[in-house]
């Protein structure tokens, strides 16, 4: 059960729980084509409050972590940090992650929400100004990502995703995409 809180955090406000999902599919690249994984994951997020930027954006703020298994092995194969926000009075959400791979994405898109289910759509790009990618130095010669792109979609005790991925890696661009089904624990 959610804990109650004033906040306002309007489209992310279905997201607060811990989720766990055993039906992940994984297509990720290899130098000779393309590897499927089934993976397991948790995701937990907390419900930060509010913060306000320059007395004139007001943000909700929640915090996540991310473990990713193997199912065959149940080796660690992803984890990930971030934030999602919601900027009150717009509709833009905003998704930034952290991998321990030298990579960060600050992802930014909108919502579609109901009185059961809510969407939400980010993107970020290489060639966008304002939403970006940053990767260490490394990933830029070896597994450069080029594009990011998310949709969730939850709906009362069921989140899904599919993000893909675009990167340049073994010598042409692949869409590495991952996307699960999770049921909320708590």
């Amino acid at each position: 059960m959610k804990a109650i809180d004033e906040t306002n955090y309007g489209p992310l406000s279905d997201l607060i729980g811990t989720w766990e999902g055993n039906r992940g599919e994984d297509i990720a690249p290899e130098p000779s084509g393309t590897e499927v994984n089934s993976y397991y994951e948790t995701i937990e997020f907390k419900g930060l409050g509010e913060t306000e930027n320059a007395e004139s954006q007001l943000l909700s703020v929640i915090v996540y972590s991310q473990e990713v298994r193997r199912n065959s092995s149940g080796k660690l194969i992803h984890h990930e940090t971030g934030y999602w926000l919601w900027e009150q009075g717009s509709d833009t959400v905003m998704h930034s992650l952290t991998i321990p791979r030298g990579m960060c994405v600050l992802a930014a898109g909108g919502f579609e929400k109901t009185a059961s289910s809510a969407t939400l759509n980010v993107e970020a790009s290489i060639d966008e100004q304002d939403w970006q990618i940053i990767q260490s130095p490394f990933m830029v010669k070896k597994a450069k990502l080029s594009a990011y792109s998310q949709q969730v979609n939850i709906s009362k005790d069921q989140l899904s995703y599919t993000q893909t991925m675009l990167l340049d890696i073994y010598g042409k661009s692949f869409e590495h995409t991952d996307k699960n089904v999770l049921t909320r624990t708590d």
